[in-house]
């Protein structure tokens, strides 16, 4: 027989917090590397969520093994389907088809950019708040779908070069000009299974360009309108590269404003007057706020559309949705925690595992990366609630 804790040996300690972001420190998760000595970490990262998330909640999970759906999401994608106590558990009835979702998941994938979905990841009042990229290009979405003829290959996290071509021409040439429609309208089923009414856009561009090409998109420019049924807000956030600016400044947020002159900024603030009356905010003054004024008014904002007696649901994106997207959803995680309304079991190193580990690590967050460059937005994340 093993030791035992009669014996004076501890019981096998669930994974901390020191563990994991040893962990995120050292690699990108991706889905199919989970094997191995890495793997077997990660495994244990995952299975800690899964009982965090399964305190306060019944959940059904989407399965994602190996990257199939998608390589930088969670092999288990937790879908929480309503607040439960453990009593409650025993007789736990899936409120939704998970079947249907799943297929949903597979068809609408190349919608988005790098196959990042709309995936409910917070649960609030029985509205789900979700996370994505946003709307893939032409580009991707033709490389993704096997029109490999018109880009060379690339690495995961790098953009295929190609000459400057419009959508409208790409779509004649792959004699398929129904494509953006069919992949747009299963982003805009699962949307609709979700009962995700709110949009909202963090991107400072209309559409991100690369090579003189547009690689991706995103609603509010879709030019068929197909999300006009969406209430769509456009809430530009500078990205990643501009925390290398906020770690110079010895990690000081005050005071630090973004340059909105630069040429590829063409993204306006646009939210309907009907979500911001009650705010008391003067958002025509969006561009000389410093990082932590925007941020905080970034955060009321989406407070109040979740806390507002409307039943829908809300995504949060920016490009790839791995920086700026686990900013706002982890900061809504602890705002939401901290209030008493979700997560109510969690003890505060609990919540804190389950944000890091969930919203930043399992969906590809880039630490490594980042931590090389100095663009340190993970740590702002953290540093700003204080």
């Amino acid at each position: 027989a093993g030791p035992s804790a009669s014996s004076g040996n501890p019981p096998p300690q669930e994974p901390g917090l020191g563990e994991l972001l040893e962990e995120f420190s050292r690699t990108q998760y991706r889905a199919k590397d989970c094997s191995g000595t890495g793997g077997s970490k990660v495994e244990r990262i995952e299975k800690r969520c899964l009982e965090l998330f399964g305190r306060d909640y019944c959940y059904s999970v989407i399965q994602n093994v190996n990257g199939d759906i998608c390589g930088h999401y969670p092999q288990h994608i937790v879908f929480l389907e309503y607040e439960s106590s453990e009593k409650e558990k025993d007789t736990f009835q899936s409120t939704v088809q998970v079947s249907k979702l799943q297929d949903l998941v597979n068809r609408s994938k190349t919608a988005r950019c790098r196959g990042r979905f709309v995936c409910p990841v917070i649960l609030f009042k029985g509205k789900h708040i979700c996370r994505s990229a946003t709307l893939a290009g032409w580009g991707e979405l033709y490389g993704r779908t096997g029109y490999n003829y018109i880009f060379s290959g690339g690495a995961d996290d790098a953009w295929a070069d190609s000459e400057d071509i419009t959508e409208e021409d790409c779509a004649l040439r792959s004699s398929d000009t129904h494509l953006f429609d069919k992949v747009r309208g299963y982003d805009i089923k699962l949307l609709r299974y979700l009962s995700v009414k709110y949009i909202c856009d963090l991107m400072v561009e209309n559409k991100k360009v690369k090579f003189g090409m547009n690689v991706t998109s995103s609603e509010k420019v879709d030019k068929a309108q197909r999300y006009a049924d969406f209430t769509l807000l456009s809430i530009p956030y500078p990205g990643c590269e501009f925390f290398k600016e906020y770690k110079d400044r010895d990690y000081m947020a005050e005071g630090l404003i973004f340059n909105w002159k630069q040429d590829y900024v063409d993204a306006p603030l646009s939210i309907p007057d009907f979500l911001t009356s009650s705010l008391n905010i003067d958002w025509s003054q969006y561009q000389s706020w410093d990082l932590v004024q925007q941020t905080q008014n970034y955060l009321k904002l989406l407070l109040s559309i979740i806390n507002s007696d409307d039943d829908s649901g809300l995504l949060v994106h920016c490009i790839s949705g791995w920086d700026r997207t686990p900013l706002f959803i982890s900061l809504l995680r602890l705002s939401l925690w901290a209030d008493g309304l979700i997560h109510t079991s969690l003890k505060p190193a609990e919540i804190l595992y389950l944000t890091v580990a969930y919203d930043w690590f399992l969906f590809g967050h880039m630490l490594v990366d980042r931590l090389s460059k100095g663009e340190e937005i993970f740590f702002f994340c953290f540093n700003f609630l204080i």
